[in-house]
């Protein structure tokens, strides 16, 4: 008899961990990210200092009214700022040679937050070039729609990826190639 309620105890505790475990979520749930490489032609260098925000098909910058677009900086454009390194204090460094990447996905690219309902398709990329011969040339504007593969959605359930009828699509960042003027 002691053994039984050994083995419905056990049974017990494995089933309740089970349920507690898929209740876990990461530090991704909810939030996607949209990760952009501009280099010129022929270069791997990611160029510094653009200017990079989600707009609409005007080219008008885009606003994250109440929260619904994404989790972060609420009634202010969506713009893409730069990925950075840090120590290990989790220090935020100066340049790129030492540390590791703060989003370990996004290495030394430009990078935004969306929400994991951003209705991609219904918006554009658009980068420019503010600091002109700071970063080595005066680029060209560049605009793009964006689609929903363009977004790193980093937290996903497997019911998501059974439901994905064409294979499961890697995180890529978007690869632009800037033209000088």
């Amino acid at each position: 008899m002691k053994k039984l309620y050994t083995l419905i105890s056990l049974l017990t505790i494995t089933a309740a961990s089970a349920q507690i475990g898929d209740a876990i979520h990461c530090g991704y749930d909810f939030t996607s990210y949209i990760v952009v490489k501009p280099h010129e032609d022929g270069k791997t260098q990611t160029i510094n200092g653009l200017k990079m925000t989600v707009c609409d098909e005007n080219g008008n910058e885009v606003i994250n009214k109440d929260f619904k677009l994404s989790w972060k900086n609420n009634n202010q454009p969506l713009n893409f700022v730069r990925n950075y390194k840090i120590d290990s204090n989790n220090k935020k460094l100066e340049g790129f040679n030492e540390g590791k990447w703060f989003y370990y996905f996004a290495d030394d690219h430009y990078l935004v937050t969306v929400t994991n309902t951003f209705n991609a398709e219904d918006y554009y990329l658009k980068i420019e070039d503010t600091d002109g011969e700071a970063n080595g040339g005066h680029f060209k504007t560049f605009t793009m729609q964006l689609a929903p593969y363009n977004m790193y959605i980093l937290c996903t359930s497997e019911e998501k990826q059974k439901a994905m009828q064409f294979g499961r699509r890697m995180n890529k960042p978007i690869d632009v190639v800037l033209e000088k003027m």
